[in-house]
């Protein structure tokens, strides 16, 4: 039963985190839109902000929350069912990644609630790179989930700074292409 117990949370922790992924970045995608449609003359920019304001709070609410409780919860299932997880130096860091994740949604819910407050601040660019927060979590996430004891943190602190420097760069280009 026990064995039977972990496999049943562990998939349940992947559905979870397939669910949060997918939240956090629709909602962000959602703040570039948004962040654009305040640039429209009205009554365009109206219509386009409320509804980008609704479409983001029910992600957050229904998508992004649940899922991330879900994920923890499953997380934690797991680790009940085999504590001797605790004693894997690579899971160490995976939990503090996903604090920070966490972190990040929380950070998130800020311009859930007052986006159009720091519109003034914040330009289409500065939600494009949030957008990509979640993938470089991801991507480092899931390398010490399947790389576990074998990682060379090294290596993998070295390609998740080369290829945060890719999504950078392709960002940096996005933006002077449609600046000309």
């Amino acid at each position: 039963m026990g064995i039977t117990a972990l496999y049943i949370f562990k998939t349940l922790h992947i559905v979870g985190f397939v669910a949060w992924f997918s939240g956090l970045f629709y909602l962000v995608r959602m703040f570039v839109y948004h962040r654009e449609a305040m640039d429209k003359a009205e009554p365009e920019r109206s219509v386009l902000c409320a509804q980008f304001r609704l479409m983001e709070q029910r992600v957050y609410k229904i998508i992004c929350n649940p899922a991330m409780n879900f994920t923890w919860f499953c997380g934690i299932g797991m680790l009940v069912l085999n504590p001797a997880y605790l004693e894997l130096p690579w899971l160490h860091v995976k939990l503090f990644f996903l604090l920070l994740l966490s972190g990040y949604q929380v950070y998130c819910k800020r311009f859930v609630i007052r986006l159009e407050e720091f519109a003034e601040r914040f330009d289409g660019i500065h939600f494009r790179i949030m957008n990509e927060v979640p993938t470089v979590f991801l991507l480092t996430i899931a390398s010490l989930a399947v790389f576990r004891n074998t990682i060379n943190y090294l290596y993998l602190a070295t390609g998740i700074l080369l290829f945060a420097g890719m999504i950078g760069f392709g960002i940096y280009r996005y933006k002077k292409k449609r600046e000309s």
